[in-house]
């Protein structure tokens, strides 16, 4: 990555629909395997599009647990949690009755320490490994695609 290309994309919202926009949590869970840094990414319910696990704020949890538990639930996996955000994201959230409006996604790392065979969505869900540079090409947002690609949790160790 060179030393101009910035390490987050300025948000891009339609400006008469930013009042309707909604806030989530989602967690990039990663490993470090023989010194390679692997992404875990998962598909939607409904598109099967690769993501980052995601959801609404939850009563009582901060804005980082909130986003481990989405990590339990909708991947299956647990481990350390950065409660410091990596950056921010946003999206088109397209609701059953056909509404979309846009979510504004803040992601938190979470080294993965355990995968678990059973998890709540697991029957919805496909999840899978991959290199910085592949999870990055499969996501749809430009700017979670940037983020992937410049995360470096071994940097200064």
């Amino acid at each position: 990555m060179s030393s101009t290309e910035p390490t987050q994309l300025p948000l891009s919202i339609e400006t008469k629909r930013k009042r309707n926009a909604r806030s989530q949590f989602g967690a990039l869970c990663y490993r470090v395997t023989d010194g390679k840094i692997q992404i875990l990414l998962i598909s939607s319910r409904r598109t099967k599009r690769w993501i980052l696990p995601k959801g609404w704020p939850e009563n009582g949890m901060t804005p980082g647990e909130s986003a481990a538990n989405e990590a339990m639930e909708e991947a299956g996996v647990t481990g350390m949690l950065n409660e410091r955000p990596l950056g921010v994201y946003c999206y088109e959230k397209n609701v059953a009755n056909g509404e979309n409006y846009p979510c504004i996604v803040t992601i938190y790392a979470l080294k993965v320490k355990k995968t678990w065979a059973d998890y709540p969505e697991k029957s919805e869900r496909r999840r899978k490994w991959f290199g910085r540079k592949g999870a990055a090409k499969r996501v749809f947002e430009p700017e979670l695609a940037l983020l992937i690609k410049s995360f470096d949790p071994l940097q200064g160790e």
